[in-house]
């Protein structure tokens, strides 16, 4: 759907926000948006309107299409005729952009005071020492988990992996099982992955095997197996996960016949509607399991970037300014709009105190660095391929030497 947004705006918001532009912009701004949720396609429509209010002899087209589509769609986008402004992802899912000289290197404007404030999101966005793009939201993974069974059982939120185990153990020995999961459309393994590779071997490490330098086969890879074994072994997963997607899989939980789940913040309103209450429903850092090794935490970041080829490279640029201003951060990132965390570090942060505990998490207690999950860290196609090796792992975990064997072929030849 196209539309050209035009609209006036209330003065005391234009005023909050005429920082970021020290002059009005004329001319023409192409933006395509993947923001097309009922709740995201507000907040895009929303701060177009905001920015064009800050502008209004600019000329402001936003297209927004499906999300899922727009995967398949950007590189013909930013082919010929390219939109000035995009939606994309962080890190290794900008490379293929990146490596085919299709988003534009923005670090001059990382280089601009008012960017010292994203200072944590920069790592997210720079490839070749070099920076393409500027976040504009990101949430915490953790564990969520019932408190009240937590309660009845007596235990506490752990911060080892011994501790982990015990309270798994426990679980079952009341007749629940200790995680819910979906598997059907594989992902959610890879968050498990993602966990326990890193608390095994450290972030770098993670890397360098999400970048193809790391042999599927090396024997650290098969320590993070052997840890993950560990619960597959006792029964730890809800039985069948391979037929649930992530939403399916809520019920358990819901339910109290399992106590917790990994994921990342956006289902907690899921589970709110299902009728889960906060006295109920907690949170905690996934535990650490090589006390040597420093938390690193999933926390996936969403995206603007500048097409290589736009003609108002200017007024992208003030745009993207905008769109990571303190002011503009706090509003979009609140619990009434997108309810996720801002990346500007002067922004405010919603009250909602699952999203106080992921800031306070990865502001304060994510040294060790940011995954962006791992179907965004890896290659595509390794990704595709490795996740349907987790997935195999989790329901037949016999089959690991043939799972690597195959993933690790998969990495030789794309990674050549």
């Amino acid at each position: 759907m196209r539309s050209i947004i035009k609209t006036s705006f209330a003065a005391a918001v234009a005023a909050a926000i005429a920082s970021t532009a020290s002059a009005e912009l004329t001319g023409e701004l192409k933006i395509i948006s993947d923001m097309s949720n009922p709740a995201p396609r507000a907040v895009m429509e929303g701060m177009v309107a905001d920015f064009q209010a800050m502008n209004p002899d600019l000329d402001i087209e936003l297209t927004i299409v499906d999300r899922e589509a727009w995967k398949t769609q950007i590189r013909n986008a930013l082919g010929a005729n390219p939109p000035d402004v995009v939606n994309w992802y962080a890190a290794n899912r900008m490379r293929p952009y990146v490596d085919a000289g299709l988003f534009a290197d923005i670090s001059d404007l990382w280089a601009e005071e008012q960017f010292a404030a994203l200072e944590s999101t920069k790592g997210a966005m720079t490839l070749d020492d070099k920076q393409w793009g500027v976040p504009y939201t990101y949430y915490q993974w953790g564990v969520y988990y019932r408190k009240d069974i937590f309660e009845e059982l007596g235990l506490s939120e752990p911060a080892t992996w011994e501790e982990e185990l015990a309270n798994c153990q426990a679980i079952l020995d009341s007749g629940r099982k200790c995680y819910t999961i979906g598997t059907k459309f594989l992902w959610t393994a890879g968050g498990w992955f993602d966990y326990i590779n890193s608390r095994t071997n450290g972030y770098d490490f993670h890397m360098q095997l999400a970048r193809g330098e790391v042999e599927w086969t090396d024997e650290r890879v098969r320590q993070t197996f052997a840890n993950w074994r560990q619960l597959i072994d006792m029964g730890a997963f809800i039985d069948d996960h391979q037929t649930y997607s992530w939403q399916e899989a809520l019920p358990f939980m819901l339910n109290g016949e399992a106590a917790s789940y990994l994921m990342g913040n956006f289902a907690v309103a899921a589970m709110r509607e299902g009728g889960l209450t906060d006295d109920q429903l907690d949170f905690y850092q996934f535990p650490k399991i090589n006390p040597d090794v420093d938390y690193a935490e999933d926390a996936p970041t969403d995206t603007f970037h500048i097409a290589s080829g736009a003609e108002n490279m200017d007024n992208a640029k003030a745009f993207l300014r905008f769109v990571t201003s303190a002011d503009n951060q706090s509003k979009i990132n609140a619990g009434d709009a997108l309810g996720q965390l801002p990346v500007n570090s002067e922004a405010s942060i919603s009250d909602d105190k699952f999203l106080q505990e992921g800031f306070e998490m990865l502001s304060s207690n994510a040294s060790g660095g940011i995954m962006q999950f791992f179907d965004r860290d890896f290659d595509a196609e390794m990704a595709s391929v490795g996740m349907e090796g987790l997935q195999e792992f989790m329901v037949f975990p016999d089959n690991l030497d043939d799972i690597l064997m195959r993933l690790e072929e998969t990495r030789a030849r794309i990674y050549q």
